[in-house]
């Protein structure tokens, strides 16, 4: 995790996104003559996603020659990403065009002025049809700064021949745990217990579904109110309670699937991409293989759950910004939301896509190998439920630095003395804020 980049190091100024956008209008016919010919490329720096090439293959190809929409494939490590563009952005590199913004990054961006803001067509197409939640990522003080591409949240998975009801908060989870436990029966609630962003989405999670907060709305100050103290209590709870594994402040997303495949947990944490993984390594059991909205904190308040996901963003040192929203949008609209969920997994942001049943080819019946929404996303509709009530992490351009105390301090958490780790996450998370004390 960095330190944020001064802002100092800003580009053009959003504001001449609009009359870039229509000078292009006015100029289409002169492009589509003679930008393919001219070689105009349009840069994507984006997160490696086996499918994603056919997803610019047809943005170039709707282009209808006026440009070429390039992948430029960034490390696969989430910190290697924002690294690569971070120097690239502040050392004032123009090839870069679109960028791939996990949806912690956009405030950081945008305060630094390395993205600019999307107007007017741009941002009403952008925003058209797209659940509040991952909206809500691609904004920073009120203003949109990237379109959505995809989200992702988190569920509750479990196996219905141990746990026929499954539980409906953590209270309830940990007795059924514990009494499946004294059964001899595989009991361990199994999540993302090790020193790294896994913990944070954990606690962040459990903060918002108590009506708490780690920081305030602006991301300038720390709150840590009663919410922030509760979830403490929470982590506290469940990890000193004899239902979580030895290796838990080992495990990241796929210790935690595979811990549970092999038989070793009762209640699983994790984001949707286990179900496809259990069809595949355990296809004669997926019958029992069950999921529910993830468990409430309080009994009377709906969980409110982290999600995840990846913004597109248009660089202000681009010199192609018309085509770059152009290109942009295209990534990300209906049809190659719906074949990114459908090939790669990540769910989409447009609500639209979770009642949609048409398999991705229309004209062919549905098979392996041609999905729908309905085959591949059976838990569709919970997954939606979520989206509708769901958590950001705190926005701040410091959330690299925040999320670097709060990964650190919360680890291990069966340590977690609530007030005094509550104090002291004040502490580190106030000097997070102004960059102090925490490695670049």
């Amino acid at each position: 995790m960095g330190k944020r980049m001064s802002a100092s190091r800003r580009g053009r100024s959003p504001g001449r996104t609009g009359s870039l956008l229509g000078a292009t209008a006015l100029t289409v016919g002169l492009l589509a003559g003679c930008g393919a010919d001219a070689g105009l490329k349009i840069n994507v720096y984006y997160a490696p996603e086996d499918n994603f090439q056919s997803v610019v293959d047809d943005c170039t190809k709707a282009s209808g020659g006026r440009y070429e929409v390039v992948y430029n494939k960034l490390p696969r490590p989430a910190d290697g990403q924002r690294e690569q563009m971070v120097r690239r952005l502040a050392a004032g590199d123009d090839s870069l065009d679109v960028l791939g913004l996990d949806v912690t990054w956009v405030s950081e961006f945008a305060e630094a002025g390395w993205v600019d803001e999307w107007t007017g067509e741009a941002k009403a197409e952008a925003t058209a049809g797209v659940l509040p939640g991952p909206l809500e990522t691609a904004t920073w003080n009120g203003k949109l700064y990237a379109a959505t591409k995809n989200t992702n949240v988190q569920l509750l998975w479990y196996d219905d021949r141990l746990t026929p009801t499954p539980p409906k908060t953590w209270d309830e989870m940990i007795q059924q745990a514990q009494a499946l436990k004294a059964q001899g029966k595989p009991a361990n609630v199994v999540f993302t217990g090790a020193q790294y962003e896994g913990l944070v989405v954990i606690y962040n999670t459990l903060v918002e579904s108590a009506g708490g907060k780690i920081l305030s709305d602006d991301g300038k100050s720390v709150v840590m109110d009663e919410g922030a103290i509760k979830a403490l209590e929470m982590l506290k709870k469940v990890t000193t309670a004899g239902i979580t594994d030895p290796s838990l402040t080992n495990s990241k997303e796929d210790e935690v699937r595979q811990a549970f495949q092999r038989g070793n947990a009762a209640f699983e944490l994790n984001w949707p991409f286990v179900y496809a993984s259990y069809a595949k390594e355990k296809k004669a059991e997926l019958q029992h293989f069950k999921w529910t909205t993830y468990p409430r904190l309080d009994a009377d308040k709906p969980a409110k759950t982290t999600i995840g996901g990846y913004n597109l963003a248009v660089s202000s040192t681009s010199k192609h910004k018309a085509e770059a929203y152009e290109a942009a949008l295209c990534l990300r609209n209906e049809k190659n939301q719906k074949f990114s969920a459908l090939k790669d997994g990540v769910p989409p942001t447009l609500e639209s896509l979770y009642t949609d049943t048409v398999p991705l080819d229309a004209t062919a019946g549905v098979s392996d190998d041609n999905p729908s929404m309905d085959t591949k996303y059976p838990m569709r509709e919970t997954i939606l439920d979520a989206l509708k009530d769901a958590a950001v992490r705190p926005l701040t351009p410091a959330y690299q630095n925040a999320s670097t105390v709060l990964s650190k301090v919360l680890s291990p958490p069966s340590e977690i003395d609530p007030r005094k780790t509550a104090e002291k996450l004040k502490e580190q998370l106030a000097d997070a804020l102004q960059s102090k004390g925490v490695i670049p």
